[in-house]
């Protein structure tokens, strides 16, 4: 297709060499099979019509393996007729397509003789002086395609095109690949392949552009820029001769989805009928301008059957809708949404845009559409959840159908583009060329890391550790970015998403879950080129950071951090609830290839669950020794008027699932035989008013939370630290109690023990036991020298576990565990 360039007084004209019409008989893609469409059915002469108003001077079809759509409008001005013709690798059956113009109808039917052997039909294709290319080199068209399908093609084809549905990558590395081309890689190649090569200079490779425009809404979105006159032997003489590059912008995921919804959305328009009411419902007048070519609509429209689409596994959502299915509720709320958008209402009222502008408003309602209803629906799940509910649980899951169907598009699109850019960046690296894109955002070598986590902002152990880390890669020139959602986004390194809901959880009021922006996180990782996801929790943010990886075909690994199955035990006693808990935890983390365990019990804990043991790995924690450090002592307590006397302290989240209520008990008792014994309670949490009344009457002291240097004062100005918990994973506390030089007492369940030497560094009692409590306190209060011996050692014991060397460790087991599975 060829339009004046009027900026060039018409010397230089452009042509889109590559789309289709109905009668393309290329197989359907996944989504467009499940919906019952072709690829393609737009007609020909809307496909002409569409050519012509956008002034272009010459009009090509290139279906596959037929020129009937060519045909149909061979009669009319400035027509000529193409195909593309679908070949294949003899030994293995891997396809190729073939771009021919300005073909007859006999060299139609002599194609279809010879296309099963590329080797015969590309022979042919020279004879007859028919001007051709290899359409999308770099993509694998039935998943066959490697590096010597490749190789071989360099040799018999001196026209290659850059595609329109493809990624820039993909484009990019064949432009690197053939600039870089020499006489000795040719040599080399043809002796390698013991293939003749193609041309009198076969290394001076000749690049074309083309739309592969199946649904007529991206018509010459890469075309190709020619000299010459605007006649047919003008362009194939530019073609033969290079005096033609391809220009225009590549395809996106989003690109991709934009066809399919349209290509969807035409076929269902051109065989379904409706009444004018509903042919002016906003959500039809919305469509009928992001998903059809500007062209007079026609009397049709598809609310009944497009809906169908997003219309399967109907069930209610939320007790609010009532008997609503999920396409209703849906239609409900993009009608809401595209009401209240200026940019998205002006679509209804027919205002124009740029095919890249339509992709990108369209992709934002369908976004904005999904986000609403995931909301309501998450929100359904966990309320049923929480209330043990299992018939509404699974009533909520049924529905989730209906949004996948809606949002396949975009899962086929970044999907297929995933595998191209993996295979391209080989074939980068077979010829040694260094594309533009290749210097990753940021400039950074090495591994980079997407860590995903449903905490940030709360003052817990996950939090602190992912904080730290993000201080660490930057201070150590590592790239890895906290995906977070709903967080204050304060620390370089972060890229916090605005939730589109929230579920507060009543045992935690001061927490609550917030359902993430799944499209835009998707979108915002297939730009970072992230070469691992790692989920720090398994809640909505850790449930995204897993379809990602799916999508994105990237590595999943994960960090064990919270006993929640033991948590909800403690808060509900109920042991079902906790049995499904477990359930979901196992079919969490067994999606993963690696799982970083903080300590060798949570490490057999979550093998004795049912996790594959070869997937979990120890991982070494450090902490901040200059920070927390035994001259940090000064009388901090003061302020506070704690009375003189041996001072107990505890850090931590205030709450009964950290064994709060035994430690109560155990005071209460080692108050009435050492009544000189202060607690000292830092932090806050849920249990913390029932704490304060139980101690009523002791020395029990309650700071609130403290951090940074009050809270290194606060333990190096104690005496002894005291963690009772049994469902830590590991317990930071712990560390940082040692490291400001107090002995400390740990229970025998979890991992805190595992950093205790046992009358070396601290004592270990029995979980849930507190007379054992008492036992350890006293013998600590009563053996001054004991406690100033285990003072000492407790120091030394992790004066060598620094924040920096420790990470490093991490980093390089993160290394390691991503080239095994890769060798694997």
């Amino acid at each position: 297709m060829l339009l004046d360039n009027e900026l060039t007084g018409g010397k230089w004209l452009r042509a889109d060499l590559h789309v289709h019409s109905k009668h393309s008989t290329r197989p359907s893609q996944w989504i467009l099979q499940k919906i019952g469409c072709p690829e393609s059915f737009t007609e020909p002469l809307d496909i002409y019509d569409i050519a012509r108003a956008k002034g272009m001077d010459l009009v090509t079809i290139s279906d596959h393996n037929t020129i009937n759509g060519a045909l149909e409008i061979a009669h009319l001005p400035g027509a000529f007729v193409s195909e593309e013709i679908t070949t294949y690798f003899p030994d293995d059956g891997c396809k190729l397509h073939v771009l021919a113009w300005d073909i007859t109808e006999q060299q139609h039917a002599d194609f279809q003789k010879l296309r099963e052997n590329v080797f015969d039909l590309v022979p042919y294709l020279n004879e007859q002086g028919i001007t051709h290319a290899l359409a999308h080199p770099l993509f694998a068209v039935n998943d066959r395609l490697t590096l010597e399908h490749f190789e071989q093609a360099l040799l018999m084809f001196r026209i290659l095109e850059a595609n329109g549905t493809r990624d820039a990558r993909q484009n990019e590395a064949l432009a690197a690949i053939i600039k870089n081309l020499t006489p000795h890689t040719i040599e080399q190649l043809a002796d390698k392949h013991d293939i003749a090569p193609v041309g009198t200079e076969p290394w001076k490779k000749i690049m074309v552009g083309g739309s592969d425009d199946h649904s007529s809404l991206n018509i010459a979105r890469i075309h190709t820029r020619f000299q010459g006159e605007a006649t047919v032997m003008s362009l194939l003489d530019a073609l033969d001769h290079g005096r033609c590059t391809p220009d225009g912008a590549p395809a996106t995921p989003a690109t991709m989805a934009h066809n399919l919804y349209g290509i969807a959305y035409q076929f269902y328009t051109s065989r379904t009928t409706m009444s004018h009411a509903a042919r002016e419902h906003i959500c039809i007048r919305f469509a009928d301008n992001a998903l059809t070519p500007a062209r007079p609509k026609s009397s049709s429209s598809i609310v009944n059957r497009f809906m169908k689409l997003i219309g399967r596994g109907k069930a209610a959502l939320h007790s609010s809708m009532g008997d609503d299915s999920v396409r209703d509720v849906i239609l409900r709320e993009a009608s809401k949404i595209i009401a209240s958008d200026p940019n998205l209402h002006a679509l209804t009222q027919g205002e124009s845009h740029t095919p890249e502008r339509l992709e990108k408003e369209l992709s934002r309602f369908i976004s904005k559409a999904t986000n609403r209803v995931l909301a309501q629906f998450a929100d359904r799940t966990l309320t049923s959840v929480m209330g043990a509910n299992i018939f509404d649980v699974f009533h909520s899951i049924g529905s989730a159908s209906s949004l996948y169907a809606l949002l396949a598009p975009y899962f086929v699109g970044y999907d297929l583009f995933s595998s191209e850019r993996e295979f391209c960046m080989r074939c980068a690296e077979r010829f040694k060329v260094r594309m533009d894109s290749m210097p990753k955002k940021g400039d950074k070598k090495g591994l980079r890391m997407a860590h995903f986590t449903d905490t940030f902002d709360e003052v817990n152990g996950v939090a602190k550790t992912i904080r730290q880390q993000l201080e660490l890669v930057g201070r150590h020139d590592k790239t890895m970015v906290a995906i977070t959602c709903g967080s204050r986004c304060d620390l370089p390194g972060q890229k916090d998403f605005e939730p589109v809901g929230r579920f507060t959880l009543s045992e935690y009021e001061e927490i609550s879950l917030c359902y993430p922006p799944f499209l835009d996180m998707l979108e915002y990782c297939f730009e970072q080129e992230f070469d691992c996801i790692l989920a720090a929790t398994p809640g909505p943010v850790g449930l995204a950071a897993l379809a990602i990886s799916k999508i994105l075909k990237l590595p999943f690994h994960g960090t064990y951090h919270t006993a929640f199955p033991q948590y909800v035990r403690a808060f509900t006693e109920d042991t079902a609830l906790e049995d499904g808990c477990w359930r979901y935890m196992t079919w969490f983390y067994n999606q993963m290839q690696v799982i970083y365990a903080p300590s060798e019990a949570t490490k057999f804990e979550l093998t004795d669950r049912g996790i594959d043991p070869g997937k979990v790995v120890t991982y070494p924690r450090g902490v901040d020794v200059e920070r927390f450090h035994p001259s940090k002592r000064n009388g901090f307590f003061n302020e506070f008027n704690v009375s003189p006397g041996k001072k107990l302290l505890y850090v931590g989240r205030v709450s009964m699932e950290k064994g709060l209520d035994h430690l109560t008990a155990a005071y209460k008792v080692l108050s009435r035989m050492r009544p000189e014994v202060t607690l000292v309670v830092v932090g806050d949490g849920p249990y913390l008013e029932q704490m304060k009344k139980e101690l009523r009457g002791t020395k029990a002291v309650f700071t609130g939370v403290l951090a940074g240097e009050r809270l290194a004062s606060a333990y190096a100005s104690a005496d002894m630290f005291v963690f009772p918990s049994a469902t830590d994973t590991f317990g930071n506390v712990v560390l940082e109690a040692q490291a400001s030089g107090l002995p400390c007492i740990v229970t025998d369940e979890g991992g805190p023990c595992e950093n205790v030497v046992q009358d070396e560094t601290g004592l270990v009692v029995p979980a849930a036991n507190p007379d054992a409590l008492v036992r350890a306190m006293l013998h600590l209060v009563d053996s001054p020298e004991r406690m100033s011996y285990m003072s000492a050692r407790a120091r030394a014991a992790v004066e060598s576990r620094t924040f920096d060397a420790t990470f490093l460790k991490t980093w390089a087991l993160y290394n390691d565990r991503l080239r095994g599975a890769k060798a694997s």
